[in-house]
């Protein structure tokens, strides 16, 4: 995991529209820019609901959601199609921005170690500096977390 204090790292990647996004071009805005494993599974879909829940919150503290994982763009089109997320859900399948956010680590899963992306959100001011990180976060609580550190 990154430390605060640091700028973010740039990134440039599809949206589940293809579309490609930078971290450059959020300067101004808050991003709440979370990692997960893998769409549509069930603690990364309590996640996402629980951001596209409160979007319009995140939109009133004038800051922008960004979910990042390794799962394909037509991956990220069907998670977006099946649960109405209203926010940007960004494809990385070459691990560039998981492997510049130090969130690729080994797991073990049932007593087997893999590689794999760890949950873990960081709130990027509108310089772009990393303000907040946290690491193995807990996907149902994450979004109010996220919530309450914009409203500090």
């Amino acid at each position: 995991m990154l430390n605060t204090g640091i700028k973010a790292p740039a990134f440039s990647l599809p949206d589940q529209n293809g579309k490609v996004h930078t971290l450059e071009e959020y300067k101004g805005k808050k991003v709440v820019l979370y990692f997960y494993p893998k769409d549509d599974t069930p603690g990364c879909t309590k996640q996402a609901c629980g951001f596209g829940e409160r979007y319009p919150q995140f939109q009133e503290q004038d800051a922008v959601v960004l979910g990042v994982s390794k799962d394909s763009v037509a991956s990220h089109k069907k998670f977006e199609e099946k649960y109405n997320l209203p926010f940007t859900l960004l494809a990385d399948p070459d691990l560039e921005a998981i492997k510049a956010y130090d969130v690729w680590h080994e797991k073990n899963m049932y007593g087997n170690i893999t590689m794999g992306v760890v949950r873990t959100t960081y709130l990027i001011n509108e310089e772009g500096i990393i303000t907040k990180a946290f690491g193995k976060v807990n996907a149902e609580e994450n979004p109010d977390q996220m919530l309450q550190e914009l409203l500090q």
